[in-house]
């Protein structure tokens, strides 16, 4: 005989994503059981093994769900829109670097790269969700240099293809986590105006603004 109760409705991409980031950046992923998110999502813990199959792949999924949501903003802020390159690798600045300290998105990064050394899939992982990052500062640096906004210098070996703007990307986003990683944390003097600050001095010494 079927069973007659009704069953609970899946409970969308969106909210099971946006539940387990707060869940995160609260808690940390050691402290996050999947019976307990499980709970708040009214899903049993079995049911969300079923489609993550473990805790790091729940986190680097919802790492990947985030970044999806400020992929859009990215790439409207960095439109040319009558703007001019350095005007716009400020927003990208301002998107790239955390709100503040405990920002969920990332408290997720942090969380990623704390567990990466000893798992290729989060390795492979974070890589993939970096590389829109790294295209679009990319292709911002090559639009900066031919409009003659700025020299990204010669040609050497730290870029993966050789390139100047690959290896002032590199740089830039070296730069870029350097600040971010003691402002989410909530270190003492890390504050998000500082490391704008900072980060627009470099880029100007980096790029030898024209």
């Amino acid at each position: 005989m079927a069973d007659a109760r009704p069953r609970r409705p899946a409970r969308p991409r969106e909210e099971v994503f946006a539940t387990a980031r707060a869940a995160i950046a609260e808690h940390g992923l050691a402290k996050l059981t999947m019976a307990g998110l499980g709970k708040q999502l009214q899903m049993s813990a079995g049911h969300l093994l079923y489609y993550f199959g473990s805790k790091d792949q729940l986190l680097l999924e919802t790492l990947r769900w985030s970044e999806e949501q400020l992929g859009a903003r990215r790439r409207t802020a960095l439109t040319d829109g009558g703007r001019d390159v350095w005007e716009r690798l400020g927003e990208y600045t301002r998107l790239y670097l955390p709100e503040g300290p405990g920002d969920p998105r990332w408290i997720l990064w942090v969380e990623v790269w704390g567990r990466s050394p000893a798992s290729e899939e989060l390795r492979r992982g974070q890589l993939e969700i970096e590389a829109p990052w790294d295209a679009d500062l990319v292709a911002l640096l090559d639009e900066g240099t031919a409009r003659g906004s700025f020299t990204a210098g010669p040609a050497g070996v730290g870029g993966a293809d050789g390139s100047a703007a690959t290896e002032r990307a590199a740089q830039i986003r070296a730069l870029l986590d350097g600040l971010a990683v003691p402002l989410a944390l909530g270190l003492p003097g890390a504050r998000r105006t500082r490391a704008l600050h900072l980060a627009e001095s470099a880029f100007r010494t980096l790029l030898a603004a024209a």
